[in-house]
């Protein structure tokens, strides 16, 4: 039984008090996802091993300041950058690209203003000096619905003891000045990728490279092949926790495949 109006006091419709719900609702959404925290989902390789297609994670908003990039759509509401600070090397950062094809992008900071990178047979150098590169054992990914054999070079694919056809990279350790320590996939020998012009980086920019660093259009190539130098304004957050992971195999009119899709040992993972 409805409660009646108060005295003087006009009746509120259900439909007008569920448009206020939908519009509060809207918009702690929109503040959460511009300041505070927002999903990103991985759609390319060019993060392994660390990320694997099909990972879903939280990137945090408030750690280098604000820009209209920190919004939705990237809606032209901020000016510049507001409570700005710089990344450090080594951070895994989400970004808008440029050009005319923006997108939302992942990949790790290498470069500040002022540094000079370049690879010389696969090896990093920043400020002259080659960044340690450690062999580790390799990083066997399973072959599945959104990592198919395509993705994989045949002189890459095997199969593991129980029979299961799988993708086996080269992997390395690299460790930053500082201690910052990463791992990254080195595919064999690709002139392009491994033997690069000396880059500064210019004031207000970073320069950003994919841990898969011979399937990464990054900082090395410019547009359009690549992304060139990327200003800090741009950036968006920074990498947090990975708080859900599919194998691609999943189909929305079977729910018992949503388990079975998930690879939930990757959940919780942080950065």
């Amino acid at each position: 039984m409805a409660t009646p109006a108060a005295p003087g006091k006009p009746a509120r419709s259900e439909t007008g008090e569920t448009v206020r719900f939908l519009l509060k609702l809207a918009l702690f959404v929109f503040i959460l996802r511009s300041f505070i925290f927002s999903p990103f989902s991985i759609p390319s390789e060019s993060m392994l091993p660390r990320l694997l297609i099909g990972d879903y994670l939280f990137v945090s908003k408030w750690n280098y300041g604000y820009s209209r990039w920190s919004l939705p759509g990237g809606i032209p509401l901020i000016p510049g950058r507001i409570f700005a600070s710089t990344p450090t090397r080594g951070d895994t950062v989400v970004f808008r690209s440029l050009g005319p094809d923006d997108h939302d992008v992942i990949k790790r900071v290498i470069g500040l203003p002022g540094d000079t990178i370049q690879m010389q047979n696969g090896q990093l150098f920043l400020n002259g000096k080659a960044i340690p590169k450690q062999r580790v054992a390799d990083f066997i990914v399973p072959l599945t619905p959104n990592f198919p054999a395509e993705k994989c070079g045949a002189q890459f694919q095997d199969v593991d003891k129980a029979g299961q056809p799988i993708c086996r990279y080269p992997r390395f350790r690299e460790t930053l000045p500082g201690g910052r320590s990463y791992e990254v996939l080195d595919q064999g020998n690709l002139p392009i990728a491994d033997d690069t012009d000396l880059y500064t980086v210019p004031a207000g920019d970073v320069f950003l490279m994919g841990d898969n660093r011979d399937d990464s259009a990054d900082s090395r190539f410019a547009p359009p092949e690549g992304m060139g130098y990327i200003p800090m304004e741009r950036i968006q957050g920074k990498a947090l926790v990975t708080f859900w992971s599919t194998d691609g195999s999943a189909e929305w009119i079977k729910p018992w495949t949503w388990v079975s899709a998930a690879r939930f040992s990757r959940i919780g993972h942080g950065f």
